[in-house]
């Protein structure tokens, strides 16, 4: 179970130094602007919604997934279920919150709990409880184990987590867990969604923000999971790198002293007097060489992350 290559944490290891030098400034800011720390919560917690339940199919918009949310609207031609997701995946996250708040422990209890609350109304039968047969994924390039194994290995992965033998950072720990809690599969259905909010449980214990996997890299986090079933996490620790590098620049942005002005690439490179082009910029940013994150289809970056790379190039030569 535990084929981890950890060749790829060289090509990563200024991003992770990046992330927990952001996590240090957040926490040192601590306590934020009251209003401004809700307004965040409440539009991640929109963002979040929208984008976990698009991933697995769900259609409605991110506009539609706030009026059903803060108004409790009902979208025409939109199915009762998706509403249900919609609600569910509301309710599974202030339960998240919660569990933070109040140290609860990332184990088989809390998981089945979030899954519990991801499904209900939806497929009361088996919210909450694991799956007790076979089931095979569409797309993936693996079968999950045999149901009568889903148990002990919810168990062997709650431990491996508790006790960190390959001595990960919290990062990547919350990207294993991720990737093997999918790997096992414990549930019929609904096992995307409650993954990412038990993963979101191990970073926000750790004072992290929530890493939000974006709808619009659905294809690119499905082929990261294909290839860590292979042993090959780069992809896949890259790809929750910058999602929670996302989520760490907006709260940072929100931090009164903040004079950081992160640009779409294309409008950086038309104002700044760069030695790099734009396509250049946007393979250093999907690469996690730079400090930059992504807004739908869209990468963000600083000039100051450009210049300190170039820095940084000029003392390795």
């Amino acid at each position: 179970m535990w084929d981890i290559n950890l060749a790829y944490r060289e090509k990563l290891q200024a991003t992770y130094d990046r992330l927990y030098e952001k996590k240090q400034i957040l926490q040192q800011s601590r306590p934020l602007p009251g209003i401004a720390l809700q307004k965040i919560k409440e539009a991640l917690s929109i963002e979040w919604t929208y984008n976990t339940n698009s991933i697995e199919g769900n259609t409605l918009s991110l506009r539609e997934t706030q009026l059903v949310l803060q108004e409790g609207i009902t979208i025409k031609g939109k199915s009762l279920r998706e509403h249900f997701e919609a609600k569910n995946h509301e309710t599974a996250l202030n339960q998240l919150y919660k569990m933070v708040e109040n140290k609860q422990a990332l184990n088989a209890k809390s998981i089945l709990e979030l899954h519990s609350y991801v499904l209900r109304s939806i497929e009361d039968d088996y919210a909450g409880r694991l799956r007790n047969a076979g089931v095979r994924i569409a797309g993936a390039n693996f079968i999950p184990p045999n149901a009568q194994k889903v148990s002990s290995l919810l168990d062997e992965l709650v431990e491996f987590m508790a006790q960190n033998p390959l001595q990960l950072n919290n990062v990547e720990l919350a990207t294993v867990f991720h990737h093997k809690l999918v790997w096992i599969h414990p549930f019929f259905n609904g096992n995307g969604r409650t993954v990412r909010l038990a993963m979101n449980l191990k970073l926000m214990q750790e004072g992290f923000p929530p890493a939000i996997i974006l709808t619009n890299d659905r294809k690119k986090y499905y082929e990261a999971l294909n290839q860590a079933n292979k042993g090959n996490y780069y992809k896949l620790s890259l790809l929750m790198a910058q999602a929670l590098e996302r989520s760490l620049n907006i709260y940072l942005n929100a931090l009164p002293s903040s004079d950081d002005d992160y640009r779409e690439i294309s409008s950086l490179v038309k104002e700044e007097s760069l030695p790099y082009g734009q396509e250049y910029i946007s393979l250093l940013a999907r690469q996690g060489k730079i400090d930059a994150y992504k807004e739908g289809r869209n990468w963000l970056t600083t000039k100051k992350a450009i210049e300190d790379y170039m820095a940084n190039r000029q003392r390795k030569r």
